[in-house]
Parts: C-alpha cells; sequence; structure tokens
C-alpha cells in the first residue's frame, strides 16, 4: 500500500496530520477484533447520533450514508438501544483517557486506526477496548442469549466499543 496523508481541519483540530500506512480494515494488531467497522457502528446508532458531525470530510464518504446522526445535539433515540450509555468528553479528559492526538476519545482513535493510521498510542487504546469485555461478561450472566431488552444501557456502552451486543 502507498502511504497517503491525511490532514484535519474541524472544531477540534486545526491542520492536524496522520499517515495512512495500512489498507483500510486490514493488519490489525492480532489481539484487537472487533465486532464492528466504524461505518457499521454509524449505522446501527452509537454515541446520540453527535459524534464527530463535524469530521465528515476526513472520512469515506459512504461511512455517513445511512449513518444515525444529529449535528445538533445528543440524541438517545437514535442509539441502536434508545438509551443514553455515553459521558460527557470532560469526564474523559479529567480520567485521563484522552490523548491529544485523538480529542474525542477512543471512537476517533478507532476510525483512524481501521483506516490504516498506527500511532503511538494503539496499544493503550487496544487494552481499554479489551477491558470492555467485562461487561459483555455481565450482560451474559445476568441475560439470557438474545433478549435485547435486558441491561439495554450496557449493551449500548458495549456497542459503542465496537462489540456486537445484539448477538449476545
Amino acid at each position: 500500500m502507498r502511504k497517503k496523508l491525511i490532514v484535519v481541519n474541524d472544531k477540534m483540530q486545526k491542520n492536524y496530520r496522520y499517515w495512512l500506512t495500512e489498507p483500510a480494515g486490514k493488519n490489525f494488531d492480532l489481539g484487537f477484533k472487533p465486532d464492528l467497522t466504524p461505518k457499521q457502528m454509524l449505522e446501527i446508532g452509537v454515541f446520540g447520533g453527535r459524534y464527530m458531525t463535524d469530521c465528515k470530510k476526513e472520512f469515506p464518504p459512504d461511512w455517513w450514508k445511512r449513518a444515525k446522526i444529529c449535528p445538533t445535539h445528543h440524541d438517545p433515540k437514535l442509539n441502536y438501544f434508545s438509551v443514553n450509555a455515553s459521558q460527557p468528553l470532560a469526564v474523559w479528559r479529567a480520567k485521563g483517557w484522552i490523548h491529544p492526538d485523538d480529542p474525542r476519545g477512543w471512537f476517533q482513535w478507532y476510525c483512524r486506526y481501521w483506516r490504516g493510521r498506527r500511532h503511538p498510542d494503539d496499544a493503550r487504546q487496544i487494552k481499554r477496548w479489551k477491558a470492555i469485555q467485562r461487561h459483555i461478561w455481565q450482560i451474559k450472566k445476568n441475560c439470557r442469549l438474545g433478549i435485547l431488552n435486558c441491561r439495554r444501557r450496557q449493551r449500548q456502552a458495549v456497542l459503542h466499543w465496537a462489540y456486537d451486543s445484539r448477538k449476545i
């Protein structure tokens, strides 16, 4: 693959540059196997439709064709499970979970990683992704297979991390 330079100019980053060095959706870390692509996540409904609505130019146009988004406010009804499972970005910042190169958090990192960016923060983000498995075990422990109205908020939160909680 030929390297491609991406230049980002949105509300949170001006003239941020990174390189795509891997083919989209390929050559992931061996321990990182998300169930959902960023495009699929946007289509099924995550983050109340509010996530990265000013970033459309950075990502492939087909990601936005069927995306459930709301550029004006967070709308939990746009989430797959129609519940709010998000914490404000301020909470993420206070906990030290935000890397300056991905000021919107894990999903922004994942979108860029999926597209082919590799970054020094990859190992930390993949470790955080793996830690969400504790929520999957709670769903499995407390809900019968396929009963989607059980632990809807936790299921929505799991969707936010590219695990397909509709199959648990």
